[in-house]
């Protein structure tokens, strides 16, 4: 025998459907904020990673707003390197212009003094972030950094990195006139990071803003494999500093820059040459193991780096090469990298 729904037990139905329907919605729910949740939780409580060191010096600001900013920019990268990235409390130095609790003054006896600490601390396997945050001069021979008294300038800093025994360093001058530290401090294994191409750019700087901004931004880590790289923060940075400039309507006054193969010269994305270094180079301290979700991601990711790696080297010699052939074996390497990262995308959604 047939029943046919009456329009009252329709509506019945229909309430129990939508009832049940809110139920998987607000089941979800938890379950991405509790997944959401124990992440974090998971990231707050990860031992700190002993291999990594870390000196802030923020310098002379000359005028109540610039003291205020760089006191802020100050306490957000500290905050950052010993929470959400895993730096040893006592792995960071901070020199400041008005030191509380454990910092220093940022002076160049304290610079000096500081550099001597590290020669002991450090090994040849040790990691090295140094972090410069203020104003920059550039008299048209040496370029320096404004500390409280007298500054320092590219070249002295060069001879205390050089007396450290790790060469594994990285150094962000987000100063104004930063441009002038590259060629000074261009060595093998350095990566340096600055906020102005040259000594002419003596406007205060904005990038350290978005810098602090790659550090939370979820879509700093523009390869999705759980790291922000050098590359990326820079890159997420450059990205942002020029537009905060357009948006304005104003003149862009500091053109960040990066140099990591040692030549000295420096560009504003990863090219000739410049970039592969800081691409295999993370702020946080997770292994590629950690960060992958599978062996076969891990795979897939190192395939990547070898395809972008010749991509750069191919470009890097574009001058050298016929046309059709440049032509041909760019494009192949292209689709080869494509399809790479169709699968990344692919494994990752599994």
């Amino acid at each position: 025998m047939l029943t046919f729904a009456t329009p009252r037990n329709a509506f019945r139905i229909t309430r129990k459907l939508r009832w049940l329907a809110r139920f998987v919605v607000f089941c979800l729910c938890v379950s991405v904020w509790s997944d959401r949740i124990a992440s974090q939780t998971a990231s707050q409580s990860a031992p700190p990673d002993l291999n990594k060191f870390a000196v802030i010096i923020s310098g002379a600001s000359g005028e109540a707003a610039y003291e205020k900013q760089f006191a802020n920019w100050t306490t957000g990268l500290l905050t950052a390197l010993t929470g959400k990235f895993g730096f040893a409390n006592d792995h960071v130095r901070l020199l400041t212009e008005k030191p509380e609790g454990s910092a220093s003054r940022s002076t160049a006896e304290e610079v000096k003094r500081t550099f001597a600490a590290l020669k002991t601390k450090l090994n040849a396997n040790n990691a090295l972030f140094i972090f410069l945050i203020g104003h920059g001069t550039w008299d048209g021979k040496d370029a320096k950094f404004s500390l409280v008294g007298p500054d320092l300038s590219a070249a002295e800093y060069n001879s205390l990195l050089s007396a450290l025994p790790t060469r594994r360093i990285v150094i962000f001058n987000m100063a104004s006139a930063s441009g002038e530290f590259i060629k000074p401090l261009a060595a093998k294994g350095r990566i340096i990071v600055t906020s102005t191409r040259n000594g002419q750019e003596q406007n205060a700087t904005r990038f350290p803003e978005f810098f602090l901004g790659a550090l939370s931004a979820t879509d700093a880590d523009a390869d999705h494999d759980g790291h922000i790289s050098v590359l990326e923060a820079f890159a997420y940075a450059t990205r942002l500093t020029a537009e905060f400039y357009t948006r304005a309507g104003r003149l862009q006054t500091e053109h960040p820059l990066l140099e990591d193969n040692g030549d000295g010269v420096g560009h504003d994305k990863a090219e000739g040459g410049d970039g592969l270094l800081a691409r295999t180079i993370w702020l946080d301290s997770r292994s590629v193991a950690e960060a992958a979700a599978s062996a076969a991601t891990i795979k897939l990711l190192q395939e990547r780096t070898r395809l972008e790696g010749e991509i750069e080297q191919l470009i890097a010699r574009k001058s050298s090469l016929a046309g059709p052939e440049y032509e041909e074996t760019l494009e192949k390497l292209f689709i080869a990298l494509a399809k790479v990262n169709r699968t990344i995308k692919h494994v990752g959604s599994d």
